[in-house]
């Protein structure tokens, strides 16, 4: 089963979330809320702020996947979305989406409240 960590507290990635939930098979995924609960990604040595500023999901093999990746192991379990996977996922595509997700994901995780203060929980912890 693939594990998908997500932002919960924003509004666009949680639609987002919940629509690929109500299409996505019950076996397929586990979804993790780690804006909510962030103890998911302690043993993965994630910080809160590193996995609410970008989508992380873990395949069913146990291998990492972020930004642009972690959609594409979220797209090719899902019926309608297998092809966009594979065509986001060719070389040239793939390195233009990350692009332009990790500048987007950037700008929107600046601009949401709890993700700034996951920032400064994450410096604070980092002194003590």
């Amino acid at each position: 089963m693939n594990t998908i960590f997500y932002d919960g507290k924003c509004g666009l990635c949680s639609r987002e979330i919940n629509y690929y939930k109500k299409i996505a098979q019950a076996d397929k995924f586990r979804w993790s809320d780690i804006a909510t609960d962030p103890t998911p990604l302690k043993p993965l040595k994630i910080s809160q702020a590193d996995g609410l500023r970008r989508l992380h999901g873990i395949d069913s093999e146990g291998h990492l996947h972020i930004g642009v990746d972690a959609f594409l192991l979220i797209w090719r379990e899902l019926p309608y979305w297998r092809f966009l996977s594979m065509v986001v996922g060719l070389p040239g595509i793939r390195h233009f989406a990350q692009l332009a997700y990790n500048r987007f994901a950037d700008y929107r995780f600046s601009r949401l409240a709890h993700c700034q203060i996951a920032v400064n929980d994450a410096v604070l912890e980092h002194r003590s």
